[in-house]
């Protein structure tokens, strides 16, 4: 018998921008059955299968100190460069580029409300350079 995780928990000033912004990132969507709204102190996101799931709780507190947990994301349409740009005109900033000249390396980047996370290499990418 095994643990299986419901959904993973991020704490939020405004957990509706912040539910709005990963699901453009992600292309993840609100249950249509219990939709979310500005104000709401809790919002979910759901992955186009279903399978996966984030939930945003407001919380009083600011982000005050680096990410315990982050996400690593890496693009299913485009290049790594591409899919950096996209999160960029979404509202990420970058935090630290620890790109390499050969191509290798990654992006570290912060929603927000300050929250890391990091753009990878596609794995097309990664085997093109193999």
């Amino acid at each position: 018998m095994v643990a299986l995780i419901s959904h993973t928990s991020f704490d939020a000033i405004d957990a509706y921008s912040q539910s709005v912004f990963w699901g453009r990132v992600l292309g993840f969507a609100g249950d249509p059955d219990q939709p979310d709204a500005p104000g709401d102190e809790e919002c979910l996101i759901v992955s186009p299968d279903g399978a996966q799931r984030l939930l945003f709780i407001e919380v009083p507190e600011p982000k005050q100190v680096k990410n315990r947990l982050h996400l690593d994301l890496v693009s299913g349409a485009n290049d790594r460069d591409e899919e950096l740009a996209r999160l960029l005109e979404l509202g990420a900033s970058t935090v630290s580029d620890l790109r390499e000249p050969d191509g290798s390396g990654w992006v570290v980047l912060a929603d927000p409300e300050g929250n890391e996370f990091c753009i990878l290499r596609s794995e097309a990418e990664r085997s093109a350079s193999a």
